[in-house]
């Protein structure tokens, strides 16, 4: 299984098409986001289907794919880590957990955080020390904030929603906007399984909240909720 082997796969089912627009649509335009990022033009179920097949490849050859320039081999990295973690021992889940923090400067755009960090980082977490979120939650990286914030989405699908709270708020004055779209997921998140408990955090907050933030946070709430939480009038 060699790096060569999964990239002519790769280039077979990649789309220019896709590609020119995964271009747009990831904002790698000058002074955006994702400045310089390179597409080749490849679907998550196209990715996912590759991982499959190579998920027995060695971490030197991982870590290959995510220190490459192309954003589909370096999702393909957080794919086969995500397939390796879930099948792994406890030593060897430390292990990933640690090679993903270490390499979080690959980690940088929201689909390759959104994909992975619940997978390692937060499943890695989940019954130890959750000290390396609020760590991560400070950082001067935006990749590294929404890692600390998307991590928990492990947390809240086993309805332990107090360290995703914690988090929300020390964030509720971040200027990026992917940290309060992700920041009102989760929270929306946590009204899935428990409306009373989001509600009573955004009552606490709603108002210090940036516009989209609240906007994501609400969206499943009824039109007569939602209309008040958005004219402050709860």
């Amino acid at each position: 299984m060699s790096i060569k082997e999964i990239r002519e796969k790769m280039s077979r089912v990649a789309s220019p098409e896709r590609a020119e627009f995964s271009q747009r649509f990831f904002k790698t335009g000058k002074g955006e986001y994702a400045e310089g990022d390179v597409f080749i033009g490849l679907t998550v179920p196209d990715l996912r289907k590759i991982a499959r097949d190579y998920q027995a490849i060695a971490y030197k050859d991982v870590l290959k794919l995510l220190k490459s320039p192309i954003h589909e081999e370096r999702l393909l990295a957080l794919i086969i880590l995500c397939l390796k973690y879930a099948k792994a021992d406890d030593e060897e889940k430390q292990q990933i957990y640690d090679l993903y923090l270490a390499h979080t400067k690959f980690i940088n755009n929201w689909d390759l955080v959104d994909v992975s960090a619940p997978h390692i980082v937060g499943a890695y977490l989940f019954e130890r020390d959750r000290q390396p979120l609020y760590e991560l939650a400070v950082s001067k990286s935006l990749w590294e904030r929404r890692i600390a914030v998307v991590a928990p989405f492990h947390f809240i699908r086993q309805h332990d929603f107090d360290d995703l709270l914690k988090i929300a708020e020390l964030l509720l004055t971040d200027k990026h906007d992917l940290i309060h779209k992700a920041v009102g997921w989760m929270l929306r998140e946590i009204g899935k399984r428990n409306q009373a408990y989001e509600e009573a955090f955004l009552q606490a907050h709603y108002k210090q909240m940036p516009r989209t933030m609240l906007r994501y946070a609400i969206e499943r709430f009824e039109e007569t909720t939602r209309r008040q939480y958005l004219t402050g009038q709860i």
